[in-house]
């Protein structure tokens, strides 16, 4: 056994045990909640329940505020990547394509609705929501998640868009092809990856964001991350691990789906301010 650790030497060794690290911390409490999720009884010290139930699914599936908003979220995180990509992949091409003063700074600031605490960034969008009654409306909740999503929809897509080298255009154009053409048959099939890659966050994102849902759109919207706070906080534990879950599924779909578009390569470039 020690002839075999030296054999794989001190870097492997390394990400070994990195590797270990990463399956507890992050594998082992996403178990620990599925466990939880179809457990009747689980009292401590008892490493596995005592017994196993979904009594408590049936409770939230059969609640009608649940299955309300889980119809809203989904609503609501749809609209809100189809106007980021309506409004956000335009402001990308132009980063990526044209040069104009502070561009740069311009594309940086994108960033700033993500360095302060949410909190306060939505208090302070909430007053002006309230000057032009936008609180308690699908359009403020959609606008306010918007806010999450201008990095994503913009920084991945200009890289991507950065990335489509200006031959293979001038190519098609050297054929006949006049710019929209060009666009749409070149440019932009080029570029999908990384526009389905910031698509997937923005939509996750959308789906996951309770605080602005919280602040704008009560009482009369209720997202899924809205109503599990009432879950977690009136109901017994085994409950909120349910939703937990419910939450987590599409996360998971959505990124096995999306996993050849996913790459360290695309998401390393987006991230790049040039």
């Amino acid at each position: 056994m020690i002839w075999y650790l030296r054999s794989l030497g001190k870097r492997k060794i390394l990400e070994f045990l990195v590797l270990i690290v990463f399956v507890v911390f992050f594998l082992v409490p996403l178990l620990n909640l599925l466990i939880l999720a179809v457990s009747g009884k689980w009292q401590y010290p008892a490493l596995l329940p005592q017994s196993f139930s979904l009594e408590w699914w049936r409770f939230v599936l059969s609640q009608d505020d649940v299955l309300s908003s889980m119809w809203l979220s989904f609503l609501i995180a749809v609209v809100v990547t189809a106007s980021s990509v309506l409004l956000c992949v335009p402001a990308a091409y132009a980063f990526a394509r044209i040069t104009f003063p502070l561009s740069r700074w311009f594309l940086f600031s994108f960033l700033l609705t993500h360095a302060f605490p949410k909190m306060g960034l939505y208090v302070s969008i909430a007053v002006l929501f309230y000057k032009f009654g936008l609180m308690n409306t699908f359009v403020g909740i959609v606008l306010i998640h918007m806010v999450n999503t201008l990095m994503y929809m913009t920084w991945i897509p200009a890289a991507s868009f950065r990335s489509v080298h200006r031959a293979q255009e001038e190519s098609a154009r050297d054929a006949g092809a006049g710019p929209l053409r060009v666009f749409w048959k070149i440019t932009l099939p080029m570029a999908m990856p990384g526009i389905m890659v910031a698509s997937v966050f923005t939509f996750l994102a959308s789906l996951d964001e309770a605080q602005g849902t919280l602040l704008v759109g009560i009482p009369d919207y209720k997202t899924m991350p809205v109503i599990m706070y009432s879950i977690i906080a009136d109901y017994p534990n085994t409950t909120g691990a349910v939703f937990s879950v419910i939450l987590t599924l599409p996360t998971v779909i959505l990124l096995l789906a999306a996993r050849r578009f996913v790459s360290a390569d695309v998401l390393a470039g987006g991230f790049q301010v040039k």
